[in-house]
C-alpha cells in the first residue's frame, strides 16, 4: 500500500495484540477508519504520525457491562464520561433498557456519543426505567416478541439478552424470566448475559440453563453463595463455554472470591466494570482501574488485555471487527502505560490489596482519530 495513502501512523510503541502471547515493538498503519497495515519500527510512513513510545497499543478496550442510559434511569453514567474519556473505545450498556425504550436509547445515548455504544437488551420490557425490581411482576414484565423484534431488526446494536437474577429484583418470579431469556435468544440467535448475586435462585440452578458462548457476570462476588456453592456446576458450565465475567459494581468484585478462584482454576473469560453514577467515584472507577486490580491478583498485562479486547469482542461476536490489531478490522486502538509502581486498590467489600504494576491510558483512536484524554 502506498504510504500516502495511510491517514496515521502509531509508531514507537509495544504492539499488545491480544492474538500473540507477548507485545511486539512495531508500528501500526490506518486509513479510512481500518487498521491498514502493522509493520517493523520505522517501517510505515504517513503524514499523520502518533508516538506511541513507551506506551502499550492496544486494541480499542471494550467494557462489556456498563449502565449509560443517561438520564433514562437513574443509574445512567454518560457513555463518553466512561468510554473514550477513560481509554474505552467500545461501552455495552447490559440491560438499562428493555424493549419499550430502545428507540430513545438509540437516539439519546448511540447517536451522540463518541464512544461505539452496544446493547444487552433487558429481557424486561422497562429495563431499569422504573427501578430496580424489573422483573417482580411476573410474565406481565416480559413481552418476548417485543425483545425478539429488536433483536432481528438491530442485530448491529442489540448484541443479546441481560437479565439479572438475583433475589432483590425477580419478587416471586424464580426461573421464568431465564427461561424467557434463552427462549428468545435461541430464537434470535444471541447470547444471553445473566446477572448473579444474592440468592435464591441458587448459582447452580441458573448454571443450568446456560450455554456456549452465555456470560455470567458478577461471577467473583463475595456473597452467600457464588461458585463456591455451586462448585460442581460451575466447573461443567464453564467446560460447556459458558463464560465468567468480572462485572465489578458497587458490590460484585471480592478480592477474596477471586484470588480463590484463580487457584481452583476459575479464570475470568472476560473483564468488565458494571459502571454507573453510584459507582464511579469508588470503588470501581473505570475499567483500566479495574484491569490493575487483575493485575494485582496474578494476572499478566497481556492477559487482562485479552480479557477486554479480544474475548470480549468474541462474546459479542463480533471478533473480525473489534478486539484486535489486525489489518482490516476496526481501527479502535487504546494506548496504555504499563508503570511499575506499587498501587493500593480496593474490592468492592472494601478489602484492598497492593499491586506492583499499574496500567494507566493515554489516549485512544476512534475510528482512525487520535483522541487525548481529559486530564484526571
Amino acid at each position: 500500500m502506498s504510504p500516502q495513502r495511510f491517514d496515521l501512523v502509531v509508531t514507537g510503541g509495544l504492539l499488545a495484540d491480544p492474538l500473540r502471547p507477548e507485545p511486539v515493538p512495531g508500528d501500526l498503519a490506518v486509513r479510512d477508519g481500518r487498521i491498514a497495515a502493522v509493520g517493523a519500527p520505522g517501517a510505515l510512513a504517513g503524514a499523520d504520525r502518533l508516538d506511541a513510545t513507551g506506551l502499550l497499543v492496544a486494541p480499542g478496550l471494550i467494557d462489556l457491562h456498563t449502565h449509560v442510559y443517561d438520564p433514562g434511569t437513574d443509574l445512567g453514567v454518560g457513555a463518553d464520561a466512561v468510554g473514550v474519556h477513560q481509554g474505552v473505545t467500545t461501552v455495552v450498556d447490559a440491560g438499562s433498557c428493555g424493549s419499550d425504550a430502545f428507540d430513545d436509547f438509540t437516539e439519546n445515548v448511540v447517536g451522540p456519543a463518541a464512544t461505539r455504544v452496544l446493547n444487552w437488551l433487558n429481557i424486561s420490557r422497562h429495563g431499569l426505567v422504573h427501578g430496580r425490581r424489573e422483573l417482580s411482576r411476573g410474565p406481565d414484565d416480559i413481552d418476548e416478541a417485543a425483545t425478539e423484534k429488536v433483536l432481528r431488526e438491530h442485530p448491529g446494536q442489540a448484541r443479546g439478552i441481560k437479565v439479572r437474577m438475583s433475589a432483590s429484583v425477580l419478587g416471586d418470579s424464580g426461573l421464568a424470566p431465564l427461561r424467557a431469556a434463552k427462549r428468545v435468544a435461541g430464537r434470535a440467535g444471541v447470547p444471553v448475559m445473566v446477572h448473579v448475586g444474592n440468592e435464591p435462585p441458587r448459582l447452580g440452578d441458573v448454571l443450568d440453563l446456560l450455554g456456549e458462548g452465555d456470560v455470567v457476570t458478577h461471577a467473583f462476588h463475595g456473597k452467600p453463595g457464588g461458585l463456591f456453592g455451586s462448585e460442581r456446576q460451575a466447573r461443567s458450565a464453564v467446560e460447556r463455554g459458558v463464560r465468567l465475567d468480572v462485572g465489578h459494581g458497587s458490590a460484585s468484585l471480592s478480592f477474596a472470591t477471586a484470588e480463590r478462584a484463580l487457584a481452583a482454576g476459575f479464570t475470568p473469560h472476560t473483564i468488565s466494570t458494571d459502571l454507573h453514577n453510584r459507582n464511579v467515584e469508588g470503588p470501581v472507577h473505570s475499567l483500566v482501574t479495574t484491569l490493575t486490580k487483575l493485575l494485582a491478583l496474578g494476572l499478566t498485562p497481556q492477559q487482562v488485555i485479552r480479557c477486554s479486547t479480544l474475548h470480549a469482542a468474541q462474546v459479542l461476536r463480533m471478533e473480525d471487527e473489534l478486539g484486535t490489531l489486525r489489518p482490516g478490522s476496526a481501527a479502535d486502538l487504546t494506548l496504555l502505560r504499563h508503570t511499575q509502581e506499587a498501587t493500593t486498590l480496593t474490592d468492592a467489600d472494601g478489602a484492598t490489596r497492593t499491586a506492583a504494576g499499574r496500567l494507566t491510558a493515554v489516549a485512544v483512536v476512534r475510528a482512525g482519530t487520535p483522541r487525548s484524554l481529559p486530564v484526571p
